[in-house]
């Protein structure tokens, strides 16, 4: 309980400090539009040939696409690398948390400031393409919700377990470029992971990537996927890269301090 109590306490701060700078938040939003963009394309090819979606499908998916990036949204990478930088990781560590879950709450307060401003967009999504509204099911929204904090939890770890570099480098956000631009590509968040061929998709659906964006999209849009198998690999994932962070953490810390932090 008493943790809890702290956790609540950072959230609740974090959250009044993201009110204070909404109107960034609203910015930040914006600047995440690639879904739209990527939709605006299929759904002029579509309409010129057939890849098993139609126009009104590739809308209703890259809405989901851009909800799930939204929720899974992870930054982390940039605010470890400057407390290494500048000294700020050495006060965290007087205090008796582990830092995780100061970055833990910062993540879980932007949501929450950025929820009104997600259902305008909605709003105005379906004002624009009429045609592509659907009223998912209880149950879908529910799967969708828990694998998608799920995703968030995966993706949170695999970053800040590359931030971990940040104590033998200077500029580990570039690692983090590299790692983006693999996760573009094989979470469905480019393309349906249904227009890969079969061999590829089979492979790619073995890494965590398809998990952080295509497995919750496709639950929410009410489609058959293997529930019990992609929940499965989410959790032997979490499990090696927890770990991983774990490990790293130590190995770091020892350096950080053997620096005279």
């Amino acid at each position: 309980m008493k943790f809890l109590r702290k956790i609540s306490t950072l959230i609740s701060v974090y959250y009044a400090y993201m009110l204070e700078y909404r109107a960034e938040i609203v910015l930040w939003m914006l600047s995440g539009v690639l879904p739209f963009i990527l939709m605006a394309v299929w759904m002029a090819a579509s309409s010129q040939h057939n890849y098993g979606l139609s126009p009104v499908e590739f809308a209703r998916y890259y809405l989901a696409v851009f909800l799930t990036h939204q929720m899974i949204a992870v930054w982390v990478i940039w605010e470890f690398e400057e407390d290494v930088l500048y000294g700020h990781l050495s006060h965290y560590l007087l205090q008796p948390m582990d830092p995780i879950w100061r970055y833990v709450s910062t993540h879980v307060a932007e949501r929450f400031s950025r929820f009104p401003f997600l259902l305008l967009l909605i709003l105005i999504f379906f004002l624009i393409y009429p045609d592509a509204l659907w009223i998912p099911s209880i149950g879908d929204v529910i799967l969708f919700l828990l694998t998608a904090n799920f995703a968030f939890v995966l993706r949170f770890l695999i970053q800040y377990s590359i931030a971990m570099l940040a104590f033998y480098v200077e500029r580990v956000v570039a690692f983090e470029d590299l790692h983006f631009l693999v996760f573009l590509f094989l979470s469905g968040y480019v393309a349906p992971l249904e227009l890969f061929p079969d061999t590829v998709r089979e492979i790619v659906l073995w890494t965590p990537f398809p998990y952080m964006i295509s497995f919750p999209v496709n639950l929410l849009l009410g489609k058959e996927v293997d529930l019990v198998r992609g929940l499965l690999i989410m959790g032997g994932w979490l499990v090696i890269i927890l770990a991983v962070n774990r490990l790293l953490w130590r190995m770091g810390l020892a350096r950080y301090s053997a620096m005279g932090a």
